[in-house]
């Protein structure tokens, strides 16, 4: 366990480099996977939820080598069963994405999961598999939750499911289904939200010569479709940067993130929209983006967040240094997060003495002074990064326990925040 402690700082200038997106690199590592040929993933982010995803297409036949910057992945032709359980780690991104790549595989397979399933539900994908000729049951493996996977194909036909609990159960059944052995379609019984990632799914088969298209509430999926090869570099990743970014606006600085494309598929793009709603000065340029903070409060704001909920917690701490009351709604779905987000930003941030009225989706936040506290995150890593940023104008200091949970999508926050001149302190978690 690590604790770090982050101390007040007048001034935040520098540039960093922002790091590789993490759902990005998740998705081409998949489809590399099912692609005939060899595929090389540039610039990858290396981090927990990647090294999940990493063990998951290995263990079903895929070939792996990695070489200074770059990661080149062999597809599984054919996939094959995994001779020994697929540990997912806590990602529940590289669970819900294998399970129906695993019934593709002609063999049962199982998928061990270091977390709560409750947390991280399955019981929609898994009706859905069912639907389209594919069985897979919850149990326990020891343990750990486990799906059993049985394998064999996916017939096809047509399946419904809702678009408002996870977007990761549409994306898993995109990877499988354009192998099913009859076309696919799959009805959307309300509307989809999270609707980029998606979007970025779509975007990354198509460079593999895999065609989805994706309508309001349905997505029609051709069978008998081959991936081919194709090599991609990833892009930086807005849900990570949104915590430096909001660090920048809530301080007096200057700073500059690179490595960020403004063209690429990321709804959390929205984080440059949320800083100018708020009074934040910046400029977009394209390779990067820089902010100017004065460290004078910011504007209240009022946001939707069923598409960009990832953002929630850098835009909460960006409440709590408004000069007014900030609301945020449409986000009951980060209950079924790491933790029950909004839970914990609600209790983590009251530690720190924001004023913060919680509603069943979403929060309601009044600016006012922080002090130091110590923070539980609760095994969340975006509960640890939005602490240590809120940190940075608080009175006193500041300590994280158990701070490696940033490992699970951005080991390098803590050292990023250092070469902006933030003083922390505790164990080295970049790697």
């Amino acid at each position: 366990m690590t604790d770090v402690t982050v101390k007040r700082a007048e001034r935040l200038s520098g540039e960093v480099m922002a790091p590789p997106s993490k759902s990005y690199t998740q998705r081409m590592v998949i489809t590399a996977a099912l692609s005939e040929g060899t595929s090389r993933v540039w610039h990858p982010l290396f981090s927990e939820d990647t090294d999940a995803a990493l063990r998951a297409v290995t263990a079903l036949g895929a070939g792996f080598q990695t070489c200074d910057e770059c990661w080149a992945i062999k597809g599984a032709k054919p996939l094959k069963a995994a001779k020994e359980p697929i540990d997912c780690g806590e990602s529940g991104a590289t669970l819900r994405f294998m399970i129906p790549i695993a019934a593709l595989a002609d063999g049962r397979s199982t998928l061990v999961f270091r977390g709560s399933i409750e947390r991280r539900p399955v019981e929609p994908l898994l009706k859905s598999l069912k639907d389209l000729g594919a069985v897979a049951h919850v149990g326990k493996h020891g343990d750990l939750d486990a799906v059993f996977v049985e394998g064999g194909g996916i017939a096809g036909g047509e399946t419904s499911i809702a678009g408002d609990v996870s977007s990761q159960f549409i994306s898993g059944l995109m990877f499988a289904c354009p192998m099913a052995k009859k076309d696919v379609k799959i009805k959307l019984t309300s509307p989809l939200e999270s609707a980029d990632y998606v979007k970025m799914t779509q975007a990354v088969l198509s460079k593999h010569s895999v065609t989805v298209t994706v309508d309001d509430d349905c997505i029609p999926i051709p069978a008998g479709q081959t991936y081919k090869a194709a090599d991609g570099t990833v892009p930086g990743d807005f849900s990570s940067v949104a915590f430096l970014l909001a660090a920048a606006a809530i301080t007096r600085s200057k700073v500059t993130v690179t490595n960020l494309d403004y063209e690429s598929v990321q709804g959390d793009k929205a984080i440059l929209a949320v800083l100018k709603r708020m009074g934040v000065t910046g400029k977009v340029c394209p390779d990067s983006v820089e902010i100017e903070g004065t460290g004078t409060p910011l504007k209240p704001i009022d946001v939707d967040a069923k598409n960009i909920p990832d953002l929630v917690p850098a835009i909460a701490v960006l409440a709590c240094y408004a000069n007014g009351v900030s609301h945020i709604s449409g986000a009951k779905r980060l209950r079924l997060k790491e933790s029950d987000r909004l839970q914990s930003i609600f209790g983590e941030l009251t530690k720190m003495g924001a004023q913060i009225t919680i509603t069943d989706d979403g929060l309601t936040i009044k600016g006012n002074p922080l002090h130091g506290a110590i923070i539980d995150p609760h095994n969340d890593h975006r509960i640890a990064m939005a602490a240590a940023v809120a940190a940075l104008c608080a009175e006193g200091e500041t300590t994280v326990a158990d701070a490696e949970c940033i490992r699970k999508s951005y080991p390098q926050f803590f050292h990023h925040l250092k070469q902006l001149g933030v003083d922390v302190v505790g164990g080295k978690l970049d790697r």
